[in-house]
């Protein structure tokens, strides 16, 4: 008997999942653990393996939007029969009971339906397709879920309407609408939760004499594990938040979860957006591990070859733009984390030496941003101080 895949569930409160393309054509053989479709989520785009060995005989959803647990495809033996699945079935508004044939053929298809401000409810993919056909979505029936407009929709739509006169205009002056991908609105949704929280910063400049000392030597013993600053702040961070671990927390209603180890997440700017995945029981680690870990994550995450689990069970973040000749700024928290560290360039400057005499240095610009809920001042102060004093003498935290 065929085996009905379904989409699984990747995350916490993951709900429904786009299906971006097909690894495998139908017909094709198939092994289990072996990577069958990509999917879209809320979080990260990520390839899904296959359950089952066979051939795939069917792929019921070819793309779009889909929810938890429906059937997508079938895995068998070759020239097995195949089930209808109820999914194959056109898909109707949730209050509403579509007729039979009638239904393909309604006199006047009812208008979209819109959100609060307006905005026809339409998938990412939908959108993207309608502006690729040059289709207006508010000329489209919806029949996904409240009338939501999905690519098939835009697939059977008659191609070659005329768009109304503010679509055209806006081409004409060369307006581009973007489509929200899933990652995008989580991260607008995060940010927004974030920028409700009470915080404050606290910032310092480091001497990186001695760490980037350190690098130069971990690089000229082993150059093919590339040891980079932010592998350093990964490592004293990780250090620093072992002996401060009221920084090392998250904030509930009904308590403040201190967190027994340090998983340190680094932002990364990937095509799909503003990503942290996160390196593991990084004070357990050495440099060289720490190195090898995050060399994986960010390449993964450009390639867009992160796992959901890649993402999840963070306690703290490092976001380093210095490489952008950033001298120093402000970020904003990662919920539910309670701190976060913003790192600038790296930059020669005038320092005093002692003595009335003058030096110049290496200096490194942090600006820590945590979460007052969950801490005072005093308690973020010393975790800073111990952070700078860990930069200027690495030993203290090897």
């Amino acid at each position: 008997m065929a085996t009905e895949v379904i989409l699984p569930r990747l995350g916490q409160g993951m709900e429904a999942g786009t299906i971006v393309r097909w690894l495998k054509s139908e017909g094709d053989a198939v092994e289990k653990g072996e990577p069958l479709f990509e999917l879209d989520t809320d979080k990260v785009t990520q390839e899904v393996e296959a359950e089952a060995s066979g051939v795939l005989l069917k792929i019921a959803v070819a793309e779009g939007e889909v929810p938890v647990g429906k059937t997508v495809a079938f895995i068998g033996s070759e020239g097995e029969d195949v089930p209808e699945p109820q999914a194959e079935a056109a898909p109707a508004p949730l209050e509403e009971k579509v007729p039979g044939p009638a239904a393909a053929v309604e006199p006047v298809a009812p208008a979209p339906v819109e959100t609060s401000n307006g905005r026809v409810k339409a998938s990412p993919l939908a959108r993207r397709l309608a502006r690729e056909k040059g289709l207006d979505l508010q000329a489209i029936r919806g029949t996904g879920p409240e009338g939501r407009i999905v690519a098939e929709d835009v697939e059977h739509a008659e191609v070659g309407a005329p768009a109304p006169a503010p679509a055209v205009a806006a081409r004409v002056a060369e307006v581009e609408s973007v489509p929200l991908t899933n990652i995008r609105k989580t991260i607008a949704r995060r940010l927004t939760e974030a920028w409700q929280i009470p915080v404050f910063q606290l910032q310092a400049s480091a001497d990186m004499t001695r760490a980037n000392a350190l690098v130069a030597r971990l690089r000229e013993r082993d150059p093919d594990v590339r040891v980079t600053v932010t592998d350093v702040l990964t490592k004293v961070a990780a250090h620093a938040l072992m002996r401060h671990r009221e920084v090392n927390a998250e904030f509930t209603e009904e308590a403040v979860l201190l967190h027994p180890n340090a998983n340190i997440g680094i932002a990364v700017a990937a095509p799909q957006g503003l990503i942290v995945p996160v390196i593991r029981g990084a004070e357990r680690l050495s440099l060289a591990e720490i190195a090898a870990a995050r060399a994986d994550i960010v390449g993964r995450a450009r390639d867009n070859k992160l796992r959901a689990e890649d993402l999840e069970g963070g306690t703290f973040t490092i976001s380093n733009l210095g490489m952008y000749a950033v001298e120093s700024f402000t970020a904003v928290l990662n919920p539910p984390q309670a701190a976060i560290v913003a790192v600038g360039a790296t930059e020669d400057r005038v320092v005093p030496a002692g003595g009335g005499d003058v030096v110049i240095r290496p200096m490194l610009t942090l600006t820590a941003t945590f979460d007052h809920r969950a801490g005072d001042g005093a308690p973020a102060a010393a975790f800073l101080q111990t952070l700078k004093e860990s930069l200027e003498d690495p030993g203290l935290a090897l």
